[in-house]
């Protein structure tokens, strides 16, 4: 009797959404044979059953363990091409989701893994940043610094050893972008990680993973043993080593220096720049930290050549982003697209509005340390020169939709003491700054603010943005300020008379 082959996901959020019980309920049917593969993302409709068919990819969504009988004589699917959601998208990063098996390097091969690497080590380290340079990728963290000057720092600088690093520390709400690629399609950030080591001579790489994530460590772990024993891991005819490395669930240790200061067994506080990690990082020597998105980015440029990557999105931000949607709309899930498309249309393309029975407050992008956004702001274009202009921040890609349920007062504290928890206390305006503002908006809550009050909380917030020294502190006053400004009755109604 033959087996008919079915598709599932076997991402986090796919398992969550109830695949691992489709799973389990299927596995011992003598009929069917069940394919674990990385996600769509289109996780509104998890769990998602794929099945080839002699003319195109059909889908069953939201399906049942009853759901199987129709599904084994083909009735009900739909071309996975005609779904709005993932027929919109310009995925390059994220071709491969939905079909890949994660863990098979055959696959990973197949679909024309290790291309980028094979290209790099035809040219010379300098060929390769001067490919970086030309596509004009900036880091995906959230500091959107050109790739290419920080390689090519690292390269140039003289040094016994040097290190690369996958910040896969991954702690804004609303983001998995990262933990996706790391359980999904671990092989490409491995093949990132190779072509940056060959461009600036580094002997060994390390992956921070937040301690979160479970799934995505191991995949990690099986990824790397499998590329090793097919011989990958070398640079330069030397053997590269990658070492996975857990998290202790600080969220500073987003930021690189104090990540760095972790890896070397140290608590995760800051570092006083300069130097920057290029010159010296990682145990004092030459250090490229990046995310795990910009690694992942990596493959692409060298196997189809920087203009390539230059010739998407816009004057200042090229290439794709991977936007992450949530909240209260109807289609949450991964998106990717070039730069340009209005936060508006996004929220209207891909999230179809918001959840049944919700209206719109506002709009949170860029994780806990982002601007809130009315609905008067959203035709603001995505792209890191239009977010800077507003004073704002796209960050890793998180976008969490508010409804008008919400206290913006409680919402506001929240972020607040959120920072104050996590701040590492190397500097007084993060350390002090933040308890200090908590407490102001613990006042007014319990109406015991004044108006003096409410200009101090600004007057806090500007000191905080002007003198922190990392991106932590300097960006906490961001959601409470905008807050302000969007929504200040739900402020000065709570304020003592």
């Amino acid at each position: 009797m033959s087996r008919i082959r079915l598709y599932l996901s076997n991402d986090t959020s796919s398992c969550a959404a109830g695949a691992e019980r489709l799973a389990e309920a299927w596995r011992q049917r003598s009929d069917v044979e069940l394919v674990r593969t990385s996600s769509r993302g289109a996780f509104y409709l998890e769990p998602m059953v794929e099945r080839e068919s002699p003319e195109v990819r059909l889908a069953w969504c939201q399906v049942t363990a009853d759901d199987l009988p129709k599904i084994l004589a083909g009735n009900g699917g739909i071309p996975v091409s005609t779904i709005p959601f993932l027929s919109r998208q310009t995925r390059h990063t994220f071709v491969s989701f939905g079909v890949t098996e994660p863990l098979s390097l055959e696959a990973y091969l197949a679909q024309g893994g290790f291309a980028g690497l094979r290209a790099a080590r035809q040219v010379s380290p300098s060929a390769i940043i001067q490919e970086i340079k030309t596509s004009r990728l900036r880091g995906r963290g959230g500091a959107a610094f050109p790739v290419w000057k920080k390689w090519e720092v690292a390269a140039t600088t003289t040094a016994d050893r040097k290190y690369v690093v996958a910040n896969a520390d991954e702690g804004d709400a609303g983001t998995y972008c990262d933990r996706m690629i790391m359980e999904g399609d671990p092989f490409r950030l491995i093949e990132g990680m190779l072509i940056c080591a060959r461009a600036i001579g580094a002997s060994a790489g390390y992956i921070y993973c937040r301690q979160e994530y479970p799934a995505a460590r191991a995949s990690l772990h099986a990824a790397i043993l499998a590329a090793d024993t097919a011989g990958w891991l070398e640079s330069d005819g030397r053997p590269f080593t990658i070492e996975v490395v857990s998290g202790a669930g600080s969220y500073v240790c987003g930021e690189e220096t104090a990540l760095l200061e972790s890896l070397e067994g140290r608590r995760g506080v800051v570092r006083a720049r300069p130097p920057h990690p290029a010159q010296s990082g990682l145990y004092g020597q030459p250090t490229i930290v990046s995310n795990v998105l910009t690694f992942a980015t990596i493959p692409n440029i060298l196997a189809r050549g920087g203009a390539w990557h230059a010739s998407l999105g816009t004057e200042g931000s090229r290439g794709t982003i991977a936007l992450q949607l949530g909240g209260r709309v109807k289609q949450p899930g991964l998106i990717e697209i070039p730069f340009g498309l209005t936060l508006r249309a996004v929220l209207d393309q891909f999230g179809q509005g918001m959840a049944d029975g919700a209206r719109l407050k506002a709009v949170q992008v860029g994780g806990p340390l982002g601007s809130l956004f009315t609905d008067a702001q959203l035709d603001i274009p995505i792209c890191f020169d239009a977010f800077a202009k507003a004073d704002a921040i796209l960050g890793h890609g998180g976008i969490v939709v508010f409804d008008d349920e919400t206290d913006i007062l409680e919402l506001s504290r929240h972020l607040m003491a959120f920072v104050a928890d996590e701040s590492c206390g190397k500097c007084v305006p993060c350390r002090i700054g933040s308890l200090r503002a908590r407490e102001i908006l613990e006042a007014i809550q319990q109406g015991q603010a004044t108006a003096a009050d409410l200009s101090l909380l600004t007057e806090l917030g500007d000191t905080m943005k002007a003198t922190s020294l990392c991106g932590l502190g300097a960006r906490a006053p961001y959601p409470v300020l905008s807050a302000l400004e969007q929504f200040p009755v739900e402020f000065r109604s709570r304020l003592r008379s």
